[in-house]
């Protein structure tokens, strides 16, 4: 069984804690990229997301990110939590970063 909780690295050198984990699969932690929008310093921002519950397999999640502190965007992430045969643990995501607009015009630009 994968678990969610902890600290988790991607291949881009972010950090990832989750901190809480929650009997339903709700969680929330803290997201510290080294990757930004501006190319300026990133801070750490907050997270908030849920895993499914099941007794077999490996757990689906998502979550989302609120850059707030140094970015005007929002990123969503999916993924699955796989543990190899030697026990280790890893999560394959996909993300959405949806950066603001000043109109809608300017929507085809907004999503990456």
């Amino acid at each position: 069984q994968c678990q969610l909780s902890g600290l988790w690295r991607n291949d881009q050198g972010s950090l990832m804690e989750i901190s809480v984990l929650r009997d339903n699969g709700d969680f929330q932690g803290q997201y510290l990229t080294r990757v930004t929008l501006s190319g300026g310093c990133a801070q750490i921002s907050p997270l908030r997301g849920a895993q499914q519950l099941r007794e077999e397999g490996w757990p689906t999640f998502a979550f989302t990110v609120r850059w707030d502190k140094f970015s005007n965007a929002t990123t969503a992430f999916v993924g699955q939590c796989f543990v190899d045969a030697g026990g280790k643990e890893t999560l394959t995501t996909m993300w959405l970063l949806r950066e603001a607009v000043g109109s809608p015009e300017e929507d085809w630009k907004a999503t990456r």
